[in-house]
C-alpha cells in the first residue's frame, strides 16, 4: 500500500481520511467497520500510544517494508474512550515478526509503540488472562517490600534481580530470600498487603475482560496473602502463589508447597486453558520477569509489561510504557475480509 500521499498531512487531517473502524488499500474503502477479528493467515503491526501524522504513517510502513513486510491495508482503531486511536497495518504473507526490542528501537525516538501480532484474540469471543502480580498486576515486588520491614532490603532486592534476569533459578532464589525475612511479624505483612499499588490500567482492563467473559488469574511467585488481595480489588477468578509459612504469628522463612516458578504458570495456563475449553489463540499470558516466559510462550499471546530486555525480546509482544488498558490494542483489531 502506498501511503507517501498523505506524508505532509497533520495528524487531524490524516484523522478526517480514515474512519475509526474501517480498513482502507489503494482502492479505498476495504471493509465496514465491524469488531471481530478472523483468523488470518497474515501479520497485524499495531502502532498506539502516539500521534500520528501522515510522515509517521509512511515511517512506519517504510520500515515494515525494510523487514519484509508488504503492507497491503491499513486501518485506525479505538479499542476504548480511555484509549488514543491506533492504526494497525496489514501484511499479507506470515512470517517471523520482527524482534520487540527492535520494534521498540524504530518507535520510540518517534513517540509512540509498535507490537506485531499475528492470530490476535478476540475480545467478543470467551478468553482466559493469566497474570503475573509483582511489577504486572502492582508496580512493587513484595517480597522486596517485606525485606525493607526487616532491614535486609539490599541483600534481598539484589537476588530478586538475578532471578527476574534470569540469571538464579528462580525456586533456589525464593528460599534464599525468604529464609532472611524470619521472624517479621504478620500485622506488618497484613499492613503492606492492604496497601498494593496497582499498575496502572489493570483494573480498567479487568473490567472490559470480564464484561466479554473472559478468565481472569493470577499465577505469581509472590505470595498467597498479597495475591489474595489482589483478587479481591480486581474481581479475579482464581489465584495461584506461594505459601508463607508462619508461627506464633511470625514467618518462619520457609515456603510450603509446590514453588509457582516458571513452569508452573504455564502448568496454570494451560490446565486453564483446557478446563474452560479455550483455544489456545484465547489464551493471554502477561508478566515482566524471566521467570514469565515460559508461561507466554504457552499462552496465544504472551506479552511483556515493562518487562526486562531479556523478557521484551522473548515475547511475542511488548507493552513497554503506559497503562495496561493498552493490551486491549491487540483484542480488538477490526475484522479484515481480503476477498470483500
Amino acid at each position: 500500500m502506498t501511503l507517501e500521499r498523505f506524508a505532509t498531512l497533520t495528524s487531524e487531517q490524516v484523522a478526517m481520511q480514515f474512519s475509526l473502524g474501517q480498513w482502507y488499500r489503494d482502492q479505498g474503502a476495504l471493509v465496514e467497520q465491524t469488531s471481530a477479528v478472523i483468523n488470518s493467515q497474515g501479520t497485524f503491526s499495531i502502532a498506539f500510544a502516539g500521534n500520528f501524522d501522515g510522515q509517521k504513517l509512511v515511517s512506519i510502513a517504510a520500515f515494515l517494508t525494510q523487514h519484509g513486510f508488504i503492507v497491503s491495508a491499513v486501518c485506525r482503531y479505538q479499542p476504548d474512550q480511555k484509549l488514543t486511536p491506533a492504526w494497525c497495518f496489514y501484511s499479507d504473507k506470515s512470517q517471523l515478526t520482527i524482534n520487540p526490542l527492535l520494534l521498540n528501537e524504530f518507535a520510540h525516538p518517534l513517540g509512540f509503540q509498535l507490537v506485531q501480532v499475528s492470530k490476535p484474540p478476540s475480545l467478543i469471543q470467551p478468553g482466559l488472562l493469566v497474570m503475573d502480580m509483582d511489577s504486572t498486576a502492582i508496580t512493587i515486588e513484595c517480597i522486596d517490600e517485606i525485606a525493607r520491614l526487616a532491614n535486609v532490603y539490599d541483600d534481598v532486592a539484589a537476588v530478586t534481580a538475578q532471578a527476574m534476569a534470569g540469571k538464579l533459578d528462580f525456586s533456589e532464589s525464593l528460599h534464599q530470600r525468604v529464609a532472611k525475612l524470619t521472624g517479621i511479624k504478620q500485622s506488618l505483612i497484613d499492613e503492606l498487603k492492604n496497601n498494593l499499588p496497582l499498575m496502572p490500567g489493570i483494573q480498567a482492563l479487568c473490567k472490559v475482560l470480564k464484561q466479554h467473559n473472559w478468565y481472569l488469574a493470577i499465577a505469581s511467585g509472590g505470595f498467597v496473602p498479597f495475591a489474595e488481595q489482589v483478587q479481591s480489588i480486581l474481581d479475579l477468578d482464581e489465584v495461584h502463589a506461594n505459601v508463607l509459612e508462619f508461627k506464633d504469628n511470625q514467618l518462619t522463612g520457609k515456603v510450603l508447597g509446590t514453588i509457582v516458578d516458571a513452569q508452573q504458570k504455564a502448568v496454570v495456563l494451560t490446565k486453564l486453558q483446557q478446563q474452560l475449553n479455550l483455544p489456545v489463540q484465547q489464551t493471554v499470558a502477561i508478566g515482566d520477569g524471566a521467570n514469565d516466559l515460559t508461561m507466554m510462550a504457552a499462552a496465544g499471546l504472551g506479552v511483556a509489561v515493562h518487562g526486562k530486555p531479556k523478557v521484551v525480546e522473548q515475547a511475542q509482544a511488548a507493552i513497554c510504557q503506559g497503562s495496561l488498558l493498552q493490551i486491549l490494542y491487540f483484542l480488538t483489531i477490526p475484522e479484515l475480509k481480503l476477498n470483500a
